[in-house]
């Protein structure tokens, strides 16, 4: 199936700034200023990506993330004029791939959608072994781009399992945020290094028995995080 890039933003001269610049880079792009109206449009199609403004009319940017995520797995970029660290941080913490504030350079943003579409692409693991930790409680599997943990499957964002199979690659090394970002993110721009916090609070709600005491993903104080977990033979 051909895929759009779905853009809900309720602000008319914007959404057709941000569709003229898409469209020009060579992308299918369908517009819904409400947030109810790309719900709807999920169930039949699920987008290539979402560019969402989290300040919408009626239905809120989250309630509508939450409900799209339903509808199958693609990445998300925020598109918000709300500024401070922790509501960007808060946005990431939802499973969001990027966060562009408003206003923004529409080139930018082409450049973004680029970027994390490239690194949500299954080929890049094609190659990639299945890996079991913890005598089979936890399987990784780079070539189905999925994760599994006591048989039930985690549910991971692309960015997320990027993030999960670059530190089980490397069982007991420790990862600095930027090293974490450079190897399994490829990029990086300013105060991004920040957001591989909520990724990875993220990933442990998923993966870890009780969040609040990690046992498999362990933060180094002062230095970054390590995966705990004990490779199968």
């Amino acid at each position: 199936m051909f895929h759009s890039i779905f853009v809900v933003e309720d602000d008319a001269k914007m959404a057709r700034m941000v569709k003229v610049y898409l469209e020009s880079a060579g992308f299918s792009v369908k517009h819904f200023e409400r947030g109810k109206d790309a719900v709807e449009a999920a169930e039949k199609e699920v987008p290539l990506l979402l560019i969402l403004d989290l300040m919408l009319p009626g239905m809120s940017g989250e309630e509508v993330f939450m409900k799209m995520k339903e509808s199958g797995d693609f990445p998300v970029i925020m598109l918000t004029s709300r500024s401070t660290e922790e509501e960007r941080l808060a946005g990431f913490a939802l499973g969001a791939d990027d966060y562009v504030v408003k206003p923004f350079s529409p080139r930018e943003l082409v450049f973004r959608v680029k970027s994390v579409l490239k690194r949500s692409e299954k080929r890049d693991l094609s190659s990639a072994e299945l890996m079991s930790f913890d005598d089979g409680s936890l399987l990784i599997d780079g070539q189905r781009y999925e994760a599994k943990r006591e048989g039930q499957a985690l549910n991971l964002t692309p960015t997320e399992f990027k993030i999960l199979y670059t530190l089980a690659s490397h069982p007991g090394k420790t990862f600095s945020r930027k090293e974490l970002v450079e190897e399994a993110l490829g990029y990086q721009f300013d105060g991004y290094e920040r957001s591989i916090d909520a990724h990875i609070r993220h990933i442990r709600q998923k993966i870890e028995d009780d969040p609040g005491e990690p046992k498999i993903i362990l933060t180094i104080y002062g230095v970054g995080y390590r995966f705990s977990g004990k490779q199968d033979a």
